[in-house]
């Protein structure tokens, strides 16, 4: 297939759109203040982002997740889980950032902060 001129603009506006889309995206976004766990979508514990601390997750069926928060970054350390992407994924540190264990269904997400007119409109 050959490209057209127009080809071209459509395809230029779409990568412009993506790259003007994700720099609002890091620039809008702020720093959250709490850390919430959810265990099977029930609300289980709320924790400062700002105080250190590491916190056991223990489950009822023995399953059981280990979390760290250090320097305003959340983090998960380990998990019983068989795959480990829970522990792979990055720190976060940002409202409406999470980190989520789909086998133990436990959800880490930062919240609070001020929430920017941004992310009022994308909700």
């Amino acid at each position: 297939m050959i490209m057209k001129k127009n080809d071209l603009f459509l395809i230029g506006g779409i990568i412009v759109f993506v790259f003007v889309a994700f720099l609002l995206l890091l620039i809008f976004r702020t720093e959250g203040s709490k850390v919430l766990i959810t265990i099977d979508g029930k609300e289980h514990k709320t924790f400062n982002i700002n105080e250190d601390t590491t916190y056991n997750i223990l489950l009822d069926n023995g399953e059981w997740n280990i979390l760290e928060i250090k320097d305003g970054y959340v983090k998960m350390l380990d998990a019983s889980c068989p795959d480990k992407l829970c522990v792979k994924h990055n720190k976060i540190r940002y409202n409406t950032e999470s980190i989520t264990c789909l086998p133990n269904g436990v959800d880490i997400r930062v919240i609070g902060g001020e929430e920017s007119d941004l992310d009022a409109i994308a909700k």
